[in-house]
């Protein structure tokens, strides 16, 4: 879904913070995620919004950046040439951010994509395009990331002016994080693919919490639908039975949310025998047990919450954050051999690796909220734990701490207000559930035709409430 732009000027600097600022016009989406060190200045009414030109498409803009990126790498031997200061990158495409595409003005856009190396590095980069569809050409690009692990933040001022910041300078909210409370409109959509045969499909339904209150504000939902319990994880699920007629047909839910920043807390009852059991991809053996107690080291007679900071500052030291290869199914075995993933990898390791040493901890799954701007997509889910230590749970979220090492201690023992979250626990059993067995965890939708697992695409966004 396009976003409502509104126009701003931004203000850029070099990586080195040397050169002088630029002006240039942006739509309010250009966001922390992705941002660019434009190096000339344009005439701010070359980019100003005109009532009589239409705006391009948000496909023709991923069209386009595509198309560019493909002739590129063409030319250069199979590979995508981008010069970051001294160095001259060989690139190839991983994905285009289709939740940044966005038109700043008449003939003018900007795209945001994931390039990876040949060691496996992604570099996140911003592009800049001028032209009609089918004849857009790159006037400037700019890294923005490496291994999400930004060089750079951004900052607004009063008169909507904004500027580039040195990542150690920038504040918290720069940084993805709202303290205190926040309070917006979720947006979950999906849609159903061609069906052959019966479907079955599993969302969840993210509920109220001691730190979420949330309503169900609006559902729009094909075929045969009602929701089911997870008693087990205190999770409530969507399920749905469909036919070949529901066939592109859009699932709609749009929640209100008030969350509160999370901190540690206690919780009545005791603390449950499968925090410290194996999951499928979560094993509790020996060698996580001796991988544990490596990074322990002279902690080991300390209390319990020293030692999962031990472990914790561990995953941080030794893990890298990278969407390639095997990702995202939360393996601790991968996450362990090959020191890479998403927060999936992250968090599951750390799950392992508590629970092999005696420290109760859990896994929950939801999304995190942009802080820097008040409405638009969001890069799909994200994911944390929870460890048991002192009476109390503490929340915790690795990957983050590693992307911002500034706020490796905030992400011990805190998550933000600007999340919402869909489930809890790993190996979901529900009634009825899947042919394929117990959900490994659920942010997407599950669909399964015929019995066969199948994708059913899904998005995103938000809209901040005052």
């Amino acid at each position: 879904m396009e976003p409502n732009l509104s126009t701003f000027r931004l203000l850029f600097s070099s990586r080195k913070y040397l050169w002088s600022p630029l002006l240039f016009l942006l739509g309010v989406i250009l966001t922390v995620a992705c941002q660019s060190n434009q190096k000339e200045e344009v005439d701010a009414a070359s980019v100003t919004p005109s009532k009589s030109v239409p705006k391009v498409a948000i496909n023709d803009i991923e069209a386009g950046i595509k198309a560019y990126i493909d002739a590129k790498t063409a030319e250069n031997e199979g590979y995508f040439l981008v010069r970051d200061e001294d160095k001259l990158l060989r690139l190839r495409l991983v994905r285009v951010h289709t939740e940044y595409l966005s038109n700043l003005g008449p003939n003018s856009h900007f795209a945001c994509v994931d390039l990876a190396d040949v060691n496996g590095d992604v570099y996140d980069v911003d592009f800049f395009l001028e032209g009609k569809p089918g004849a857009m050409e790159v006037t400037q690009t700019s890294v923005h990331k490496l291994n999400g692990k930004p060089f750079y933040s951004w900052k607004q001022k009063e008169d909507k002016t904004w500027f580039r910041l040195p990542i150690e300078e920038a504040t918290n909210e720069l940084m993805g994080v709202i303290e205190g409370e926040d309070r917006f409109q979720f947006h979950y959509k999906a849609t159903v693919p061609q069906l052959t045969a019966d479907a079955k499909m599993w969302i969840p339904i993210a509920v109220s919490d001691s730190f979420q209150r949330v309503e169900l504000e609006t559902m729009q939902v094909p075929g045969t639908h009602r929701l089911i319990e997870d008693p087990v994880n205190a999770n409530t699920i969507l399920y749905m039975e469909l036919n070949p007629e529901h066939s592109g047909q859009e699932i709609a839910l749009t929640y209100r949310v008030s969350r509160k920043e999370k901190g540690p807390y206690e919780e009545s009852g005791q603390v449950a025998d499968r925090y410290l059991a194996s999951n499928r991809l979560m094993p509790v053996d020996r060698r996580f047990r001796e991988i544990a107690m490596e990074a322990i080291g002279e902690k080991r007679n300390d209390s319990q919450l020293m030692k999962a900071r031990a472990i914790y500052d561990y995953i941080i030291d030794n893990m890298r954050y990278a969407k390639s290869g095997e990702y995202g199914k939360g393996d601790a075995v991968y996450a362990c051999d090959t020191k890479t993933g998403n927060c999936t990898e992250f968090h599951s390791l750390f799950i392992s690796l508590a629970r092999s040493v005696g420290i109760p901890a859990r896994f929950s799954i939801g999304a995190a909220i942009p802080s820097d701007r008040n409405e638009g997509g969001i890069d799909g889910y994200h994911c944390w734990a929870e460890f048991y230590a002192e009476g109390k749970w503490w929340p915790l979220d690795i990957s983050e701490g590693n992307k911002y090492t500034a706020l490796a201690t905030y992400y011990f023992g805190r998550h933000p207000a600007n999340r919402i979250e869909f489930s809890r626990g790993r190996d979901l059993e529900l009634t009825p559930g899947p042919e394929s067995g117990p959900i490994n965890f659920l942010a997407y939708p599950l669909l399964e035709i015929g019995g066969q697992p199948a994708v059913a695409e899904s998005s995103f966004s938000f809209t901040r409430l005052q």
